[in-house]
C-alpha cells in the first residue's frame, strides 16, 4: 500500500513561485512512476510531471521551462518547483503513483494512488 500527502498550495501573484510537496509512505512507492497533476475548475485533469525510478523526467508542454520535479529518497518525498506562474495555472494538484506503461514515466492523471490535493491560485 502507498500513501501520499501532498502540500505547499497558496496563493501567489502571476510571476511567483511555489514549491509543492508531496510525502510517502510505503516502500514500494519507489518501484512506481511518480508525478504531478491538476485539475481547474471546469477543466479534465491534465498531467504536469512524472519523474521515473532512475530520475528521468517529462513535462507537459505547458509547462516545459517553468516546473521542475524532484524525488528526494531520503526523505521520501516528491517535489514540484513551480516558476514564472500564470493565472492558467491556477489549480488543485496533486501527486500521483502508480505503473507506467512507457520509459520514461509520463505525466499522467490515472495512475493509482494520488494525495489528496492542494490548492494553487494565481491572480494576476
Amino acid at each position: 500500500q502507498v500513501g501520499l500527502s501532498d502540500s505547499g498550495g497558496d496563493s501567489v501573484e502571476a510571476g511567483g513561485s511555489l514549491r509543492l510537496a508531496c510525502k510517502a509512505s510505503g516502500n514500494s512507492y519507489r518501484t512506481f512512476c511518480l508525478g504531478w497533476f491538476r485539475q481547474a475548475p471546469g477543466k479534465e485533469p491534465e498531467g504536469v510531471a512524472a519523474i521515473d525510478i532512475d530520475f528521468s523526467t517529462t513535462y507537459a508542454d505547458s509547462v516545459k521551462g517553468r516546473f521542475t520535479i524532484s524525488h528526494d529518497t531520503s526523505k521520501n518525498t516528491l517535489y514540484l518547483q513551480m516558476d514564472s506562474l500564470e493565472v492558467e495555472d491556477t489549480a488543485i494538484y496533486y501527486c500521483a503513483a502508480g505503473t507506467g506503461t512507457t520509459y520514461p514515466c509520463q505525466p499522467f492523471h490515472e495512475y493509482k494512488y494520488r494525495g489528496q490535493g492542494t490548492q494553487v491560485t494565481v491572480s494576476s
